[in-house]
């Protein structure tokens, strides 16, 4: 099965937009990313949004 992520406009950034959503630090081999990544469901598929910094 593919994951998918979201890139987009205004309004992605909304935690609303996702069911059952947290907020993570991810950890990289290249360091820390620049913001949390907020991760949720929509339609039971898992999305992972990058938030804006």
């Amino acid at each position: 099965m593919a994951k998918i992520g979201i890139i987009g406009g205004s309004g992605l950034d909304d935690p609303k937009l996702l069911d059952d959503y947290l907020e993570k630090e991810v950890e990289t081999p290249y360091g820390k990313t620049s913001s949390k990544i907020t991760c949720g469901k929509i339609k039971d598929k898992p999305h992972p949004l990058p938030q804006s910094t």
